[in-house]
């Protein structure tokens, strides 16, 4: 597949990073999650996470958005220690839209009704929230199946749908977990440009976790692998996958991303 990011922002001329994990540890009863993990996330950025099933990329989207509570460290949004902010006031106050990798919308409701409720939810202006969502039909060309309920919706319309009702509140910065999963070829070609898109017009920073690697690699500025509850490497994608430790903990010998 063609690589679909023009350009990586390699630095930062502030580096200021939006979000900033310090030492940061997890056990499920006795399972250790994460190990005293740290790493940081700036401003603007496309970022990857990639690692094995259950090795906690997830877990590190649950943390940011305060749904679990580590055991030891700090989580800053914003150099500001949120470690024990509930979830809707990170939300609110830092502005953080979420994903998820499965449902994200009512079933039962048409693509514009579920685009009316959230908005009654996070758009508090009651003149603005029309001008939102028809904003967000024309973005995503979703326009010809507004009446449409969403269950009857092709995968790649329901993806569409769920990242429209993460902007509805205009978020600074967006996860996104596992995007690219169970879609074919040309609709995760068409979720990579709307990433891309997000970062360059909106100014959005951006998260993702996904098991394709070569999906997320051509979208990404900069991506992790975890492994065995620790951070193995982290780098530019053509640097990462050159990595002696990415290649031996994930990749193999053989990987190639373009």
């Amino acid at each position: 597949m063609a690589i679909i990011k023009k350009f990586r922002i390699k630095s930062f001329k502030k580096k200021k990073s939006i979000i900033e994990f310090e030492n940061i540890s997890l056990a499920y009863g006795n399972r250790l999650i994460l190990d005293n993990i740290s790493f940081k996330i700036n401003e603007g950025q496309i970022f990857g996470m990639l690692g094995p099933n259950g090795v906690g990329k997830s877990t590190i989207f649950n943390l940011i958005t305060g749904l679990i509570n580590p055991k030891h460290g700090k989580i800053k949004i914003n150099g500001e220690d949120v470690t024990n902010y509930p979830i809707y006031l990170r939300t609110k106050k830092f502005k953080v839209g979420y994903v998820p990798q499965y449902g994200g919308f009512f079933y039962d409701l048409t693509l514009l009704d579920n685009l009316k409720a959230i908005s009654e939810i996070v758009v508090e202006n009651k003149n603005l929230r029309q001008e939102r969502i028809d904003f967000l039909l024309s973005k995503f060309e979703l326009e010809n199946v507004k009446n449409i309920k969403a269950k009857f919706l092709s995968g790649g319309q329901k993806k569409k749908l769920v990242i429209a009702l993460s902007l509805l509140s205009e978020p600074r910065l967006l996860l996104l977990d596992e995007c690219f999963a169970a879609l074919d070829v040309l609709t995760i070609k068409m979720l990579q440009e709307i990433i891309v898109n997000l970062q360059q017009e909106n100014k959005i920073t951006i998260c993702i976790c996904d098991h394709q690697a070569r999906d997320l690699l051509a979208c990404v500025d900069v991506a992790m692998i975890l492994s065995n509850c620790k951070i193995i490497a982290q780098d530019t994608p053509s640097n990462l996958v050159k990595d002696i430790n990415a290649k031996n903990a994930y990749f193999g010998d053989n990987f190639r991303f373009n």
